[in-house]
């Protein structure tokens, strides 16, 4: 690990660069660079950092600097990085973007975050174009390579206090609009430190570490973990396009890793592959993740023979407070997230916020010592009031409810919010029912979650028609709910009816409608094959 304490992203990775510049910092495997249409291999320290310069120089040249902030939609292309660390070393902001958002949703995000300018693969430079016109936003679009033009005169400049904005991340949108998490240079240092000195059976070396992650960068795992835990070793990073079940043991070998990342549901799915001499012929020493099937995770250990090391934290938390069962022993297929460690402080709140004395509560959290929001986000952007309600009483509130036993471990009970969770995707039933309720043959809906045997949750809607609705409706609808949110939000299951189960002030009742759900679902029009990122 990197004895001296930096202040930026930049200086982080100078620093790595200096002292290991011949060893790999990101590493393409040949299935990711067929699909991208990109270059295989190793990119070196000193290469990137040289690539870093060069696209510094051309952003400085341009007028591009501290304050601005640039939006990047590239994927998961090693690029992606560079763009990073280039406008880091200039001050700039990046601001990720899901490549799964279609034109409603970057409207909203470009004129929430006010960028200069975006970077994005040639196949959605118009995409973004015609999103920043319906925004109001004078922004730009490049594709990488292309000459990078002068920012707007009257460009928004990202001033604050204390350490630099370093992105702008969006949230999933849980409870509404997604918001806009400020994230410093802090942020992202503390990240990278507290993975480098977790230990355990999360312990990483400066030996030459190499990781892999399936999981998308604009998320903050693979962006303020996976990655800032490289530099913090001097490690290499090999980043996926996405999970790809049949030829994930060939990546985990063609790549060398040592440690890879995972949602909970990769392990369900590896899981039901037959079994192999193969199975354990790799070099991985454990896995970090979340949501693992508690019924499969000592199966999964004993199989593949490596521990896969579940932990809690958001976007919001950062390293400000991870809960981490990296140490033994462990309560494996419990869903126990670990002991919070001495740097973090917590609480489990009822309703009232009291505290509950053992009961499951609402996990509330804050950094140990002088600071408590030290290596959390900064703000949430333009929205001082969700800043402060989720800071109430000087404690972070998570919406997610949990229970801790005597000895300190904690376990994952539910979530507080209203919120479906899809294959590790958080999405807002009120988002989905905003954009349905935009198609001219619904009168009204409502939107829940169901279970689903391999993404955990699916999208459920309950809707009431115009005229009649059959099997042709619910298709056309869930294709046409495709082209205007990410497709993961689109509705796997399509129910029929008369009306909504509606309170005496016409609010949805979301009890009675989960509990429909459950009964409706075997006889509603099932439209889960429809949803794949290609649909639109």
């Amino acid at each position: 690990m990197i004895e001296d304490r930096t202040e930026t992203v930049w200086a982080a990775f100078d620093a790595a660069a200096s002292r290991w510049p011949e060893r790999a910092f990101l590493n393409v495997l040949p299935e990711t660079a067929e699909i991208y249409g990109i270059d295989a291999g190793e990119i070196t320290y000193s290469d990137a950092r040289d690539g870093v310069s060069r696209m510094a120089d051309a952003l400085e040249a341009a007028g591009i600097g501290a304050g601005h902030r640039v939006m990047l939609l590239l994927e998961n292309r090693p690029s992606f990085f560079l763009w990073v660390l280039a406008l880091n070393r200039l001050g700039a902001a990046a601001v990720p973007v899901n490549p799964d958002l279609r034109e409603a949703e970057l409207t909203y995000m470009i004129g929430h975050a006010e960028p200069v300018l975006a970077v994005a693969i040639s196949t959605r430079c118009e995409e973004l174009r015609a999103a920043a016109h319906e925004a109001g936003v004078t922004m730009p679009v490049i594709a990488p390579g292309e000459t990078i033009p002068a920012p707007r005169a009257d460009a928004r400049i990202a001033q604050r206090e204390g350490p630099a904005e370093a992105a702008l991340l969006y949230t999933s949108g849980t409870t509404g609009k997604p918001k806009g998490c400020v994230l410093t240079n802090t942020y992202f240092l503390e990240a990278g430190h507290w993975y480098a000195q977790a230990g355990g059976l999360c312990t990483l070396t400066t030996s030459g570490e190499r990781m892999l992650t399936p999981l998308p960068i604009f998320h903050m795992n693979a962006l303020a973990y996976s990655f800032m835990a490289m530099i913090a070793v001097g490690g290499c990073l090999t980043a996926l396009d996405r999970f790809h079940p049949r030829s994930w043991w060939d990546s985990v070998r063609a790549s060398g890793a040592t440690c890879l990342h995972y949602l909970g549901v990769m392990p369900s799915m590896l899981m039901g592959a037959e079994s192999s001499e193969a199975d354990r012929n790799h070099s991985i020493r454990f896995g970090f993740g979340a949501g693992v099937d508690p019924k499969l995770h000592a199966e999964f250990e004993d199989r593949f023979g490596f521990p896969l090391v579940e932990a809690w934290a958001m976007t919001e938390t950062g390293a400000g407070a991870v809960i981490c069962a990296n140490d033994v022993p462990r309560r494996v297929g419990e869903s126990c997230l670990g002991k919070p460690g001495p740097e973090l402080e917590m609480r489990i709140v009822g309703e009232t916020g009291t505290d509950t004395g053992g009961a499951p509560g609402e996990l509330l959290v804050r950094h140990a010592g002088e600071d408590p929001r030290h290596g959390f986000f900064a703000e949430y952007f333009k929205n001082p009031e969700a800043t402060a309600e989720a800071w109430e009483g000087g404690w972070f509130h998570t919406g997610d409810i949990v229970r801790q036993e005597a000895d300190g471990s904690v376990f994952f009970v539910d979530r507080k919010k209203n919120v479906i969770r899809r294959s590790g995707e958080n999405i807002a039933a009120v988002e989905v029912e905003s954009a349905l309720m935009r198609h001219p043959q619904i009168a009204s809906v409502a939107v829940t979650s169901v279970p689903d045997a391999v993404r955990g949750d699916e999208v459920f809607a309950l809707i009431v028609p115009k005229g009649s609705g059959d099997a042709a409706l619910a298709e056309e609808i869930t294709r046409w709910c495709l082209t205007q949110l990410a497709y993961y939000k689109a509705p796997g299951f399509i129910a029929f009816a008369e009306a909504l189960p509606l309170t005496a002030t016409q609010k949805i009742q979301r009890a009675t409608l989960k509990q429909a759900a459950g009964e409706l679902v075997e006889t509603a029009h099932d439209l889960r094959h429809l949803k794949k990122r290609s649909a639109a």
